[in-house]
């Protein structure tokens, strides 16, 4: 059984651990604090490709606590950094989703494009239309490959649940009859990225979630050490169990305190 004092780096989610929507969850400054202080490197990697590294820098700093874009890796950025892995830079992709996955995949030197595409890159769109998964559509049909960021069903929100990338993944796969080429969570990519990043190994490494169907069983895939907290979208403890994480506590504040006692 891995023990707190075992960590040395952490991979981090967002959506339901560091937050809820618009609100600081429970102890985020103190739990930054703590990092910082250590010093314990992080990743912050959400499935979430809406919004840029320096949104979600700008997000926290709301919120009071400072990062840095460096600390932050979207499916967004994981899905076009493996993509570069394997196409040159000037191949023309097709994005459907977000104005901040188009940056991403820009980054890595795509040229957009809505015709004679070799990629097809899916994720979530919040703008979504019928043009734009027709236009998504053919291209697969075509014969462009289909790559998804993540296949999240559903994304929390202060309203409740609502439709996530994996929804609109969903109406792709069946219009097209194919299957994406998946990135994100629960695939261990996003975390072997993160580890590469930080100069981390498996054993030493911790993933912090509140899903457990991505962060959990991701972080399991990829041999972490893995924390489950309550504050998002699993709340209930014996749920939490089913998964077999190696910590699980009510929230970040919890996870603080304990390791603090240690």
């Amino acid at each position: 059984m891995p023990k707190l004092t075992d960590i040395t780096h952490l991979i981090i989610d967002m959506d339901g651990v560091l937050y809820q929507g618009d609100k600081p969850v429970l102890g985020l400054h103190e739990f930054f604090s703590f990092l910082r202080e250590r010093p314990i490197p992080f990743i912050l990697a959400t499935n979430n490709s809406t919004r840029t590294p320096q949104q979600r820098v700008e997000k926290l700093a709301r919120m009071g606590v400072q990062i840095f874009p460096e600390e932050v890796l979207t499916s967004g950025q994981a899905t076009a950094r493996v993509l570069a892995r394997e196409y040159p830079a000037g191949t023309r992709v097709h994005v459907f989703g977000s104005p901040a996955l188009r940056k991403a995949v820009e980054e890595e030197g795509f040229v957009l494009a809505d015709e004679d595409v070799e990629l097809v890159v899916a994720s979530m769109d919040r703008d979504v239309t019928y043009e734009k998964l027709k236009r998504a559509a053919l291209l697969i049909r075509g014969g462009a490959r289909f790559v998804a960021t993540n296949l999240d069903p559903t994304q929390p929100t202060a309203e409740g649940l609502l439709p996530g990338t994996g929804s609109l993944i969903a109406a792709l796969r069946t219009t097209t009859e194919t299957e994406p080429l998946v990135i994100g969570k629960p695939e261990p990519t996003m975390f072997q990225l993160a580890m590469a990043k930080m100069g981390a190994k498996p054993e030493t490494t911790a993933t912090i979630g509140d899903r457990l169907d991505t962060d959990i069983l991701g972080g399991q895939r990829a041999g972490l050490i893995t924390i489950c907290v309550l504050s998002g979208s699993t709340s209930s403890r014996a749920e939490a169990e089913t998964f077999g994480p190696d910590f699980i506590f009510q929230d970040i504040a919890e996870l603080v305190e304990t390791w603090q006692s240690l």
